[in-house]
């Protein structure tokens, strides 16, 4: 099974290399992060307090999720706008700090690539939790300056000082939380895509893989 393992923060461009790479390499290609905001999209429209873990982790268990390159899909409604939206881009670290909704989630990305034979997975716990033993593993990262300007162009509605603060709290968040925090793999390879294009990035990994 060939699994690359893509993680780093928000703005380091792990998904836009990830389906590049995906593409070029002929395999499918997971948004984990997508999952977790699916689940705070799930919950938000349920009335269920993102904070509440015993209901969020039942939830988690229960609602069918449909994550592709093209769309996302929660209990057959798509979410692929709604889950980019402020509303659940400031609720999902409370979601994906919550250990038992990672433990399923992290099942079901494992089961994926199960039944894919392998594939691109980018996220923020692929090499260290997900996928330990993957192919390749890569840490992504940028300058904070580079992120917020990366998000900040792909949200209209909030400013450059909005979303850098959000990037900010976002990171804390993710970093500091007890179950699975975001942090580099031992053996990740670690770019700083600050300076680098896609394309560069993309014949790099690949010439990795190869090698």
């Amino acid at each position: 099974m060939k699994v690359i393992a893509i993680d780093g923060p928000a703005g380091s461009g792990k998904s836009t290399v990830a389906r590049r790479l995906a593409n070029h390499l002929g395999l499918d290609y997971l948004d984990t992060g997508a999952m977790y905001r699916a689940v705070t999209f799930a919950a938000l429209r349920r009335g269920i307090d993102p904070a509440d873990r015993a209901p969020v982790a039942e939830l988690a268990r229960a609602v069918d999720l449909d994550v592709t390159t093209e769309h996302v899909r929660v209990d057959g409604v798509d979410a692929t706008i709604e889950i980019r939206g402020p509303e659940v881009s400031r609720a999902v670290s409370l979601v994906a700090a919550n250990p038992e909704v990672r433990t399923e989630l992290v099942r079901r990305q494992r089961e994926w690539a199960h039944d894919r034979g392998g594939g691109v997975l980018e996220g923020r716990d692929i090499g260290t939790v997900v996928f330990p033993d993957a192919v390749l593993k890569v840490y992504l990262t940028a300058r904070p300056d580079v992120r917020a300007e990366r998000r900040a162009a792909e949200v209209a509605h909030l400013d450059y000082e909005t979303v850098a603060a959000d990037m900010a709290r976002r990171d804390a968040l993710d970093q500091g939380r007890e179950a699975d925090p975001l942090r580099q793999a031992d053996d990740a390879i670690e770019l700083d895509t600050s300076d680098m294009t896609i394309d560069e990035i993309v014949v790099d990994l690949a010439g990795r893989i190869d090698a």
